[in-house]
């Protein structure tokens, strides 16, 4: 009994220890033009990506210099600065993107920041779309009963779409699916494999994310940092209003082994979670670097609910993403694999990185291994 007290005296020791490591980040150099009293968020891995966390906002010393004091778990986090959103995101002097930044938090440190510029203070040229002429828009306020909100929901129908019955994917952050000029970093060119690809094609529905309510909206569970989870309703909006109303104004293959949801990030999280919820509608999910360190319940619910999947489940995860999204990736899959007689894959990437070029890149894999080597079938059928 005495070791046993002494050994977890010791855990909590080390893990007191652990919490106390501090990373200091200040900004040292900051653009010519930077406008006077902005106010500078953190954005990454760490945080679901919210370019408008308070809970990550830099602070100003008494000389007006920027700093945060970061208290994380030891690991790798990816971040970038902003201004409080995506289009006030730091930049080269050009204008060109930045790589995602890297922080290791393994003991207290300072790190030194230069942001050469800010994304909104380049002149920017009218940004071209790139959809086929199979992308439309189906509505730019399609209604959301459970949240009370409305959303811009885009559609891509195959080239010969009258003359069959499809599947139905639908996808998550439906501004990064199909045009770069609406997306943050670049699409995921969804509609140019589509329109190239020699496998069955499918119809693809892609959802806006909320802005700021992203976060929430793709959470199915309460968050001690960004409140209140809305995956639940979301989810039951996908199933119960989207998917009637796409079933019944489109040529679509109805039944669960035509019904597929894929998204990234969070987006991999809530794709994740509705398959659970609703294992007689979707027969198959691509759960894409998804943020399970946002919501760990995922785990529980896999324990609980992942017995009545019967699907097929593609997993990816990239080594350059977080430090825990591989091992958080495979833990799903080997829960999943003890309870779920599903058709499961994981594909890990050495060069994998949190963004929307990797995910283009591993689209097409996902799609083969999903719908080789079905044909479509005719309308009616």
């Amino acid at each position: 009994m005495l070791k046993t007290t002494v050994f977890i005296s010791a855990l909590l020791v080390v893990s007191c220890a652990v919490a106390q490591n501090t990373a200091r980040l200040e900004i040292k150099s900051l653009p010519a033009y930077h406008p006077t009293g902005s106010t500078v968020y953190m954005a990454g891995s760490f945080n679901g990506w919210n370019p408008q966390d308070e809970n990550y906002k830099f602070q100003r010393d008494d000389k007006g210099n920027y700093f945060i004091d970061l208290k994380l778990e030891p690991g790798k986090y990816e971040y970038k600065i902003t201004r409080g959103g995506w289009d006030k995101v730091e930049c080269k002097k050009g204008g060109a993107g930045v790589e995602n930044r890297l922080l290791v938090i393994s003991s207290s440190s300072t790190v030194e920041l230069s942001i050469e510029e800010w994304q909104d203070r380049i002149p920017q040229q009218p940004r071209v779309s790139t959809a086929s002429k199979n992308v439309h828009i189906i509505d730019t306020t399609f209604w959301i009963p459970e949240l009370k909100r409305t959303r811009r929901v885009w559609i891509y129908l195959p080239e010969n779409y009258k003359s069959y019955r499809y599947p139905v994917l639908y996808m998550q952050d439906g501004q990064n699916v199909f045009d770069d000029a609406t997306s943050f970093s670049g699409e995921w060119g969804v509609d140019e494999f589509l329109d190239t690809t020699m496998l069955k094609s499918c119809i693809v529905v892609a959802v806006d994310h909320g802005g700021t309510k992203r976060i929430n909206e793709y959470c199915p569970y309460d968050m001690e940092k960004f409140g209140k989870g809305e995956g639940d309703e979301y989810v039951d909006f996908l199933v119960k209003e989207l998917k009637p109303f796409i079933d019944k104004n489109y040529h679509t293959l109805k039944g669960k082994s035509n019904t597929i949801i894929a998204g990234s990030s969070m987006g991999g999280l809530i794709s994740m979670y509705a398959i659970l919820k609703y294992p007689k509608v979707f027969g198959g999910a691509g759960v894409f670097s998804p943020a399970f360190w946002l919501g760990p319940k995922i785990f529980d619910d896999i324990e609980k609910k992942g017995e009545k999947v019967k699907g097929k489940i593609y997993f990816y995860a990239g080594k350059k993403e977080s430090e825990s999204m591989v091992p958080d990736m495979l833990n799903a899959f080997e829960e999943m694999h003890a309870v779920s007689k599903s058709q499961m894959t994981t594909v890990i990437k050495d060069d994998g990185k949190h963004n929307e070029p990797t995910w283009r890149k591993e689209f097409p894999l996902f799609y083969r291994w999903l719908f080789y080597p079905a044909t479509n079938s005719k309308k009616g059928n």
